[in-house]
């Protein structure tokens, strides 16, 4: 049984030895990218067409209003923000109003679905309102819970000089918004272990897919596969968004500038729920690679090692399995932590991510333990494909 252990041990080393090298492999080509895409921005005008943006709010959360003046304060000159919410007297569109009112040159408009949606994803029904209601035709949508730069509008813009870019999106940081412990541990999952995925996927087969903190459309790609409406029972909204639109034939874009996507779980319960819901969610989004990414995890095969050479009497050559697990990891932190997405949390990316790698093992072995999530206080059952469903409904 020892040996069966070890050979295990060895093998998910080696995979996600692998994993950690093709990660690796494609991050030059990705900062080369950025260095052509800065050297465009410096060329003035430049390409800067009027955008909307569409800012879906539900609720108060830490620090929200100081994120969303961000948005409000981009050297653009030409765009508009809406932001809807289920009623008009939702707290996160009264800071949405009081910020907006701090910015009287930047047109901003407010709207409500008027209570609870027929939409099981009722974020939705509040896209379909604010794309109903954008004057401009390149559609930048951004979650609540992101921090950005004053350059971030001529970066999404940038790749929609090219004709055949139906949609775009950015890598992101995460930031953990109040600090803590398990605030952090998720926020280094977002900067590395996220990105890293994202750009193995990009090398192997291309974008099919955007990530949610900011996406942006061509109005008129969104209208072609059938509206905002196309995702009303799905959890990951942005998964399908982006694959509907290279379904459509048009090219699907990573930028090179990453943002701020703020972690508000800062206790160690809201945190795995978060986790575990988002991980469930791939799980159907994506079955067949979701299972795969338990091979690209390493220090929980390095432990497994260390554990089965150390009862074979051989302990050194489990230090030596854990040894390289651990520097895979930390390989990652630096070129993608550090490089790619810009985290600065240097004691998350060295001290911290080789434990978030641990614990992300067990976010996915949680995701197959039943198809329930928890989400906006509401429980819902994962269907095959992705979609889903109120719990205890038929």
């Amino acid at each position: 049984m020892s040996y069966v252990l070890l050979g295990l041990a060895v093998f998910g080393v080696v995979t996600s030895s692998v994993f950690a090298g093709m990660v690796l492999w494609a991050v030059p080509g990705y900062l080369r990218e950025r260095r052509v895409a800065l050297r465009q921005l410096e060329a003035r005008p430049g390409f800067k067409p009027p955008l909307t943006l569409l800012k879906p709010v539900h609720g108060d959360e830490p620090g929200l209003e100081a994120h969303l003046a961000t948005f409000f304060e981009q050297d653009y000159p030409e765009y508009e923000i809406l932001f809807c919410a289920r009623s008009d007297n939702d707290t996160g569109l009264k800071t949405a109003r009081r910020v907006a009112g701090r910015f009287p040159q930047i047109p901003a408009r407010f709207f409500s679905t008027g209570g609870e949606p027929d939409y099981i994803n009722a974020k939705v029904a509040s896209m379909e309102k604010m794309e109903a209601e954008a004057v401009y035709d390149i559609l930048v949508v951004s979650d609540s819970d992101v921090r950005v730069t004053p350059d971030y509008l001529r970066a999404v813009a940038l790749p929609f000089a090219d004709e055949n870019v139906g949609a775009m999106c950015c890598p992101y940081r995460g930031v953990a918004t109040e600090g803590g412990l398990w605030a952090r541990l998720e926020a280094v999952g977002m900067s590395v272990e996220m990105t890293s995925g994202v750009l193995v996927a990009r090398m192997m087969e291309g974008m099919q897919f955007v990530l949610g903190p900011t996406m942006a459309f061509r109005r008129d790609a969104i209208r072609r596969m059938g509206g905002f409406a196309v995702t009303a029972d799905y959890c990951a909204d942005d998964f399908v968004l982006g694959n509907e639109t290279f379904k459509l034939g048009e090219t699907v874009v990573l930028s090179h500038h990453a943002i701020d996507h703020m972690v508000i779980n800062s206790s160690l319960w809201s945190s795995l729920k978060h986790q575990v819901r988002w991980m469930k969610s791939t799980r159907f989004s994506r079955p067949r690679g979701h299972f795969g990414t338990a091979l690209t995890f390493s220090v929980p095969f390095g432990l497994l090692g260390w554990a089965a050479a150390a009862w074979l009497g051989h302990p050194w050559w489990g230090l030596a399995l854990l040894g390289w697990s651990v520097a895979t990891r930390l390989a990652l932190s630096f070129a993608v932590g550090g490089l790619v997405v810009g985290d600065r949390s240097w004691f998350g990316l060295v001290v911290l991510y080789p434990v978030r790698d641990l614990m992300g093992f067990g976010f996915w072995a949680a995701s197959y333990l039943g198809r329930q999530i928890l989400w906006r206080g509401r429980v819902f059952e994962l269907l095959p494909g992705g979609k889903m469903k109120e719990a205890g409904t038929r």
